[in-house]
Formats: C-alpha cells, sequence, structure tokens
C-alpha cells in the first residue's frame, strides 16, 4: 500500500485533523490563561508557544515516520510501539503538568468534553481509509472500532453540561466509556500489526508508520487520551471544591481553582 493508493480525504484528512488539534490547542491555552487572570499579552505569548510545541512534534512524528524506522516490524520491541509508549506517557505527563492544571482550571467542564467531538470526523476519514484499502476495515466502524460513538456523544454531553441539563455523574460515566472505546480501537490497532496480524496477513495496520497518517497515533489519538486526563482532573478538582464549600459553608472565590473558576458551565 502506498500513499498514491489513499483518497484526497484521508491523505489531507489526518494531517489537517492534526492542525485543527493544534489550533484547539492555541485557542484552549489563550481563553483559560484570561479566565484565570492572566494578562492579555502574556496569555498570547503563552499560547503561542504552546502551539510551536505542538508543531515540533508533529514535526518530529513526520521525520520519524520519513525515516521508515517505525516500519521495522522485526525488531524486538518494534519502534513502533515504543514511539507509542513514549508519545503515550509524555501525554500523561502533560496532563497532570501545571499547564494541564491550567487548562483544567480555566476552561468549562462542558468545553473539555466537547473537545472530543473532533473523533467524529476522524472516524469518518478512518472509514475511507479502510475503504481506500490502506487500513483495515477492522480499524474502522465497519469492523471493531465503535469510537465515533464517544465523538457523536461529546456534542450531547457538552450540550447538556452547557445548558445544566447534565452534571458530573453524567459526565463520569461518559468519560470512562468513552476512554474504554478509545482503548479498544487502540488494541485493534496494535494486534493488527505485523508483530500480531491478529486478523491476518492481508488485515495490516502498517500505514501509521508512514507520513503522514503516523499523526494518527502521535497528534489524534494522544490528544484524545489528554483530553479524557484533563476531564477526569476536572472533576476532581470540582468535587474537592464541593467538599471544602460544604465542610466550611462558604467557598473563596478570589482564588483560581475554587468554586468560581469550577463551575460545570461558567
Amino acid at each position: 500500500m502506498t500513499n498514491d493508493s489513499a483518497s484526497t480525504l484521508v491523505f489531507l484528512g489526518i494531517p489537517s485533523l492534526a492542525a485543527l488539534i493544534v489550533g484547539l490547542l492555541t485557542i484552549a491555552t489563550a481563553v483559560a490563561e484570561r479566565k484565570l487572570g492572566t494578562a492579555l499579552a502574556l496569555a498570547n505569548r503563552r499560547a503561542v508557544r504552546n502551539a510551536l510545541l505542538a508543531v515540533i512534534w508533529v514535526a518530529v512524528s513526520l521525520g520519524v515516520a520519513n525515516t521508515g524506522v517505525l516500519a521495522r516490524f522485526d525488531s524486538r520491541p518494534p519502534p513502533l510501539l515504543v514511539f507509542l509508549v513514549l508519545a503515550f506517557s509524555g501525554t500523561i505527563a502533560l496532563a497532570r503538568s501545571r499547564f494541564g492544571e491550567r487548562l483544567t482550571l480555566g476552561l468549562p467542564l462542558w468545553a473539555l468534553v466537547g473537545f472530543q467531538a473532533f473523533r467524529l470526523p476522524v472516524e469518518l476519514v478512518l472509514h475511507q481509509a479502510a475503504s481506500d484499502g490502506i487500513m483495515p476495515v477492522e480499524m474502522s466502524y465497519s469492523g471493531y472500532n465503535f469510537d465515533i460513538l464517544s465523538g457523536t456523544s461529546a456534542l450531547f454531553v457538552a450540550a447538556a453540561l452547557a445548558l445544566g441539563w447534565a452534571g458530573k455523574r453524567v459526565t463520569l460515566i461518559w468519560n470512562i466509556v468513552s476512554l474504554l472505546l478509545l482503548c479498544n480501537i487502540v488494541g485493534i490497532a496494535i494486534a493488527a500489526t505485523p508483530t500480531f496480524q491478529a486478523f491476518g496477513p492481508d488485515h495490516l495496520n502498517v500505514w501509521v508508520t508512514r507520513p503522514p497518517y503516523v499523526l494518527l497515533p502521535a497528534v489524534l489519538v494522544m490528544a484524545a487520551f489528554f483530553g479524557h486526563a484533563l476531564v477526569f482532573r476536572k472533576l476532581g478538582a470540582l468535587g474537592r471544591v464541593a467538599v471544602n464549600a460544604s465542610s466550611t459553608g462558604s467557598a473563596d472565590h478570589r482564588r483560581p481553582g475554587t468554586a468560581a473558576n469550577l463551575s460545570l458551565r461558567a
């Protein structure tokens, strides 16, 4: 399979969605910083800095894939698996960092949930990739990938949160189920690699080792994991604020991270 067998939707869709993630990260940084009281100039600088770091990661991912090293499944461990483990570890560390904390405190819960709607167009692109024959059908919603439910439901749950029709319990259930759906497709993708060949030698997942498709696991999948981690962190912060408010009888609205900053809709 070559890039020539891919339709325009797939060849441009993956990098376009990765660019969308970078753009959303930039906007989210600026909005969160302003919400937390950061001066406009400093908020913009931080947003630009984060955008540049994201672009560097995109460039590194494309560069590594372009060398062909990720396609060496005869190596032990497979370079692709090492790449994914490193990317995932970095993603979790980022979500637990001060940067993740600032996004958690500065963005409303509905926005963190609504972010996951990007998975809907991702699944449409993956379906086309399977139709083009460059991706195993098992990785699409025609096979065993049900992650399109996560992207679609994110729109409705986010709207319900913004309107006050849903709360923390609904969000927690949605976040857990959507995370499990994400883990499901990641497991399928790994099982379909030449290392395991779970679906036979004619259904191998090798396309993600090449540019620009490497951006699917390197950016899009990691963005989904990052978003889930932030939702869990936000729910934890909301729970702590509720406990503190009930124990003291009042909430301090003067400091970032208190009830004023951690409401479901604000």
